[in-house]
């Protein structure tokens, strides 16, 4: 990183920025809570800010630690089939039945679109900064992701019918599009400067990342203190309803992998509760009723708050991460080999 130089400054506050872990993602929730004339100028560009974040991920994929993982393809298979499949089915039939998506049908349009969403790219930089398992975080992301512009439509056919403005299809073709831009983009940055120089750079392009977040999470709660007043009973039941969810998928897949490692089994647990709502949003062009969008607010709190909450139970994991006498290199190596 250069000392001296125009870029100097800036590259040393994102670097400091990006060094902050856990205390950012938490922090960017109340700065954006607490400036909102800041959302409606960021608010256009949710569906570009969803992109950048989608390239920063893609751009930093280690090819090495995704081929290690596909040597033991078993728990990644698992891990998948239930992101991308049984959660949304899980989701939808409680919503069916507790009459969710006769009640309240565009609280049902926020869950089922939660539920269908990839998890979220900043997943394996989370489950890094809580000491987690980072590579078997990215490779179900990658696989799941890869899987979503074919479920997501589907189950919008099956379970949400004429309750979501666009149709399957488009809905399949538009998450696909962005995906395939941003590996396209990555691969561009990928090939132009190197994964060596994107590693040394790691805390600037963190940073970076943090500041991308911050656009996204302004626009989603711009009138969060206006919605506050107007109705806090109704925000705080949607703030129950949004922990409650993140808890529940979190604290079942963990029981579902438990055999695979308590570690492991917390990670793909903050995986599957990280959905990439955000996602969603970008593919929808952000055409979504009212109550949809302020849960897609309300789960930002635990999105943002969590991985700070449960990074010292996390913590007590660390030596837990692989097999006795197995690490991260070992699989590495073999990879390369």
């Amino acid at each position: 990183m250069p000392s001296s130089g125009p870029l100097a400054f800036p590259l040393q506050a994102l670097s400091w920025l990006g060094n902050q872990g856990t205390r950012a993602i938490a922090a960017v929730l109340l700065v954006a809570i607490a400036v909102p004339p800041v959302g409606a100028l960021t608010r256009p560009y949710v569906t570009e800010a969803i992109f950048l974040l989608l390239c920063i991920s893609f751009m930093r994929v280690d090819v090495a630690m995704l081929r290690a993982h596909l040597r033991r393809p078993a728990l990644v298979i698992a891990a998948t089939a239930w992101t991308t499949i049984a959660v949304p089915a899980l989701v939808g039939t409680l919503a069916r039945i507790t009459a969710v998506d006769a009640a309240a049908p565009d609280l049902y349009l926020a869950l089922m679109l939660q539920a269908t969403a990839s998890p979220m790219m900043a997943s394996p930089a989370l489950a890094a900064l809580m000491g987690l398992d980072a590579t078997l975080v990215l490779i179900t992301l990658v696989t799941s992701t890869a899987l979503v512009p074919l479920t997501a439509p589907l189950f919008a056919y099956a379970l949400l019918g004429q309750t979501l403005s666009l149709s399957p299809a488009a809905l399949g073709l538009k998450l696909a599009g962005i995906l395939a831009g941003a590996v396209a983009v990555a691969t561009v940055i990928r090939l132009a400067f190197g994964i060596t120089a994107i590693r040394r750079h790691r805390a600037p392009i963190d940073g970076f990342n943090i500041c991308i977040l911050f656009v996204f999470a302004s626009a989603i709660m711009a009138h969060f203190l206006a919605d506050l007043v107007a109705g806090p009973f109704r925000m705080l039941g949607l703030a129950v309803l949004a922990f409650a969810v993140f808890f529940l998928l979190l604290g079942t897949t963990m029981l579902l992998f438990y055999s695979a490692g308590r570690e492991r089994a917390m990670a793909l647990g903050m995986m599957v509760s990280l959905r990439n709502m955000g996602l969603m949003l970008a593919a929808t062009e952000g055409a979504i009723p009212g109550t949809t969008w302020l849960y897609f607010a309300m789960s930002q709190f635990p999105i943002h708050l969590a991985p700070q909450l449960l990074r010292p139970f996390a913590e007590r994991l660390r030596n837990k991460q692989l097999p006795p006498g197995e690490t991260d290199h070992d699989l590495i190596s073999r990879a390369r080999e």
